[in-house]
């Protein structure tokens, strides 16, 4: 898999995107779910920095990609807490 895939220009991290695909995908409501905004969470930290590309690429989940209220507060809360290290 390549690791960055461009959408409207943009450089976005391909792993991220195939995550909230999945989670959105078959089973469930088709929202990201807590359990799969862990998911993503972990993506974002599996190189224990937050790049540019992965902000933009969160950006754009988080725009296009529906959530449940408690995933997405989940993930607000979790991901400033953990970049706020970095």
């Amino acid at each position: 898999m390549a690791y960055y895939k461009t959408i409207d220009g943009v450089k976005m991290d391909a792993e991220l995107i195939e995550l909230a695909e999945k989670a959105v995908a078959g089973a469930g409501d088709g929202r990201i779910s807590v359990q799969d905004a862990a998911s993503l969470l972990e993506g974002v930290k599996d190189g224990d920095t937050y790049t540019d590309v992965e902000k933009d690429t969160i950006k754009y989940i988080r725009e296009n990609f529906k959530w449940t209220e408690e995933a997405d507060a989940w993930f607000r809360t979790e991901i400033a807490k953990w970049a706020a290290t970095k």
